[in-house]
């Protein structure tokens, strides 16, 4: 039985000024799939996922996310999604518990049922001993953990992840990589998650989008981007073959800037 699409696009697109960020995206995301878009800072990645978690209202064309409209239902659309963003989320003068407890509130979870949730999310998340620390002594991969787990603690149909690893090193990068795996053969969750990593797109994304300049310039699994090239080819390589520039290429100032903000402070 085919599953219904979890995220829905139509001539999707964004404009801050004379600059478009996004250019009449149409892109499909199955239910149950881990779904990447990869670009450079500045490829319209980030923008992308403003609209379809309702931070930012598109310039033209339409979106669906769960089902719901973002423009016409932008409730319905935030009470079924999770979002882990770029920036720090997660409060560093409480302990992970308390954060966790703070995030079941919000997502207004019974009380009866909070306890319970917490401890698993911990688990998973494999927190559990440090639960009862404060954020700020957490190092950046252990922030992150508890940002999924915050995510995910109300069980939502489609979880968000901003370029979960950025300024993390490749130990705890890995680590991530290993909860998101594990996060996802646990509860089938859809995931969409934004990158620069290659390595992290290949490991754990069922297909990949690239983007280049706020357009889609071609979209597969990684198998096929990376076959459309040669038998030896790297998704660097595709990359480089649909877009003509490399991966760290492009990105003004303000994106940048965020990036280096977010590598600091979970650093």
């Amino acid at each position: 039985m085919t599953m219904a699409a979890a995220v829905e696009t139509f001539g999707l697109s964004r404009s801050f000024g004379e600059i478009l960020a996004v250019d009449r995206l149409d892109l499909i995301v199955q239910g149950d799939e881990v779904f990447g878009l990869l670009g450079p800072n500045g490829a319209g990645k980030t923008t992308t996922i403003k609209m379809l978690t309702t931070l930012l209202p598109p310039t033209s064309g339409r979106a669906s996310v769960a089902g719901y409209d973002v423009v016409a239902e932008p409730a319905a659309v935030r009470r079924s999604i999770g979002y882990v963003p770029q920036l720090l989320s997660a409060d560093g003068q409480l302990t992970g518990r308390e954060n966790l407890t703070l995030s079941a509130r919000l997502y207004h979870m019974p009380r009866s049922e909070r306890a319970g949730r917490i401890d698993a999310a911990l688990r998973l998340m494999t927190l559990t001993d440090a639960a009862d620390r404060l954020v700020r002594t957490y190092s950046g991969g252990m922030i992150r953990r508890l940002e999924l787990a915050q995510a995910m603690l109300h069980e939502p149909r489609v979880l968000f992840l901003d370029e979960p690893t950025i300024g993390l090193d490749p130990t705890a990068r890995g680590a991530v990589w290993d909860h998101v795996r594990e996060l996802q053969a646990a509860t089938g969750t859809t995931i969409v998650l934004t990158t620069h990593y290659m390595e992290e797109a290949e490991l754990l994304c069922d297909r990949v989008a690239i983007m280049h300049r706020g357009v889609i310039a071609a979209i597969g699994t990684p198998a096929e981007l990376t076959a459309q090239v040669g038998p030896s080819a790297t998704l660097d390589d595709a990359f480089m073959h649909f877009t003509g520039a490399d991966i760290n290429e492009g990105g003004r100032f303000r994106d940048v800037a965020r990036t280096r903000r977010t590598a600091s402070r979970l650093g």
